[in-house]
């Protein structure tokens, strides 16, 4: 059974319940005041199931119109309509019923005001009812499709970077393996293997996926060989992890467009040898990774706003955690820090 259908059954009940409540007091009512049993049922049973098809009229006007503030005058004269209508047709089967019971028929005359302020009475809790019920009803639908559209364009954006990240890497890889094919074939058929190796694991991953931080760096390690094939003996590639890190959630392929950023900005502009540190702890039970590179502020001006490395994983962060402050950069020493903060949820 649907959402829906199980809330609109619950609304049948609510209204099955009153109508029974309602009927039930209507005939011990008439009942206390003179009327015979049977007199008392009939009468009660004619006036709430003329009442029930009220209620059905209204729930269902509601159910598919929502009257706006511009209609009130309408909502109000269609229900002044309706209670006189009610009342006068409980008036006429009533008086087909007991057409020669005159005796009965002056008495529903006389109470024809009390059942006016009984039928507006209930006529208005109906209303108010609906108006209610449908009312919240559509905000939640509202919220529920608002919501649904920020989770489509959250994931198309997500999307978008996902595919901006593989080419850049591909590119670079294929320009490599080119090089290489004609002076060290073997390298570049290694070279092919392990970039093989690293895109089907890539493609198989989702945006939004949660790894242990331990998954995360075997992934990397996939990269790592790869540019390690590129730089040789220049690159090198220090890892400290604490033990409880090691099962520590964060989004998939997150840390590999910040060691390409480093690697790119310690190691492109050098001959010498280049050390990238990477560091993984839990802090405060969120798990915290820090990557750190070389770091010259002249080469590093002429490159500015090449990559989107740090920029898009700052995205991603915020799209997935919905917080801005899960990354932090920090500049000294000829040594450039990125800090990344991972909430375990």
């Amino acid at each position: 059974m649907t959402k829906f259908s199980f809330t609109y059954l619950q609304l049948l009940i609510g209204y099955s319940s009153w109508w029974l409540f309602w009927f039930f007091t209507q005939f011990l009512l008439l009942h206390h005041y003179g009327l015979n049993f049977e007199t008392a049922i009939i009468d009660a049973l004619v006036s709430n199931l003329l009442l029930a098809i009220g209620g059905f009229i209204i729930q269902n006007t509601y159910r598919y119109y929502q009257p706006g503030s511009g209609n009130r005058f309408q909502s109000v004269g269609g229900g002044i309509i309706l209670i006189i209508l009610l009342v006068q047709l409980s008036r006429i089967i009533i008086g087909f019923i007991y057409s020669d019971d005159l005796v009965f028929l002056h008495f529903y005359d006389e109470s024809i005001p009390i059942r006016y302020a009984f039928f507006t009475l209930m006529i208005v809790f109906l209303t108010a009812f609906s108006w209610l019920w449908y009312g919240t009803k559509e905000q939640r639908e509202i919220r529920s499709r608002r919501q649904e559209a920020e989770k489509l364009l959250k994931d198309a954006e997500l999307s978008r970077l996902r595919q901006q990240l593989n080419p850049h890497f591909l590119f670079n890889s294929l320009n490599s393996i080119s090089a290489l094919a004609g002076s060290k074939p073997e390298i570049a058929r290694k070279m092919i293997q392990q970039l093989s190796e690293f895109l089907r694991g890539t493609l198989k991953k989702d945006e939004l996926e949660l790894v242990t931080f331990d998954e995360e760096m075997h992934h990397l390690s996939l990269y790592l060989e790869i540019e390690k094939v590129r730089f040789g003996h220049r690159l090198n590639i220090e890892i400290e992890t604490s033990e409880d890190s090691k099962v520590m959630k964060l989004p998939s392929l997150l840390l590999q467009p910040i060691v390409e950023n480093a690697i790119k900005f310690g190691l492109y502009d050098t001959i010498d040898e280049v050390t990238i540190n990477i560091k993984a702890q839990v802090v405060s039970s969120m798990l915290e990774i820090i990557i750190a590179n070389p770091y010259d502020m002249n080469t590093a001006m002429q490159k500015q706003g090449e990559g989107f490395g740090l920029s898009s994983v700052q995205r991603r962060l915020q799209l997935i955690y919905a917080r801005p402050d899960l990354i932090a950069i920090s500049k000294e020493e000829n040594k450039f820090t990125t800090r990344i903060l991972i909430p375990q949820q």
